[in-house]
């Protein structure tokens, strides 16, 4: 999704507002931007899980992406660096580079803008970049084949709820051919409905902590 304050303000004298080219309600978004909040809000609390019981969602995370994903030379795989108690998969990373995968990790360039995907491998020099997530220090942009992002929500269309920013919906439209996006997150946080908006770009794909495995 787009910035959730994007559906902030007064309402215009016109009857739509063009967000990312796509005309768009102001009283929708600001509707849809309420339910995701206070969805959010709840999820981000359920995963603050105890140690233990993290660390086994964590490991059948890990078997599941084992068993969809082969890494191979010429594979650009983006993953993710773990915040807000999103699950850890730094040891699969390592894994992945080892079998010859090249492993991508995203960056944030500027405030409200597209991703890059910089290079990333065991012990190279890492530094804060926005928010204080740490990225790669010197690693080449590459283009994704497959993006392992993390989710906070996901609904039975396979649409995500994120941490608000955007920035995953505003990249992954743009990038042709398509990735293979794979949402992964931990078990209990499969809605309904997300109210998916004309900008939102759905996964191809997610794995659960409890082995729930869906397709588009």
């Amino acid at each position: 999704m787009m910035d959730e304050e994007t559906g902030g303000g007064s309402v215009p004298c016109f009857a739509h507002h063009l967000v990312d080219g796509h005309p768009v309600d102001p009283e929708t978004v600001r509707d849809v931007a309420r339910f995701r909040r206070a969805e959010r809000a709840r999820l981000l609390a359920a995963r603050a899980l105890p140690s233990e019981e993290r660390g086994r969602a964590t490991a059948a995370l890990i078997e599941g992406l084992d068993r969809i994903v082969t890494p191979e030379a010429g594979l650009n795989i983006a993953v993710y660096w773990p915040i807000r108690g999103e699950p850890d998969l730094r040891s699969w990373m390592e894994s992945v580079h080892a079998a010859g995968a090249r492993v991508l990790l995203p960056v944030v360039v500027e405030k409200g803008a597209p991703l890059e995907f910089h290079a990333w491998s065991p012990g190279c020099r890492m530094a804060r970049g926005f928010w204080n997530i740490l990225v790669p220090a010197d690693g080449e942009v590459h283009v994704p084949d497959v993006v392992v992002a993390p989710l906070v929500g996901v609904d039975e269309e396979l649409y995500r709820l994120g941490n608000g920013g955007g920035y995953y919906d505003r990249t992954l439209v743009r990038l042709a051919p398509r990735p293979r996006i794979i949402g992964v997150g931990l078990s209990g946080c499969l809605l309904p409905s997300i109210y998916p908006m004309p900008w939102d770009v759905p996964m191809s794909e997610v794995l659960l902590s409890d082995g729930t495995h869906l397709k588009r």
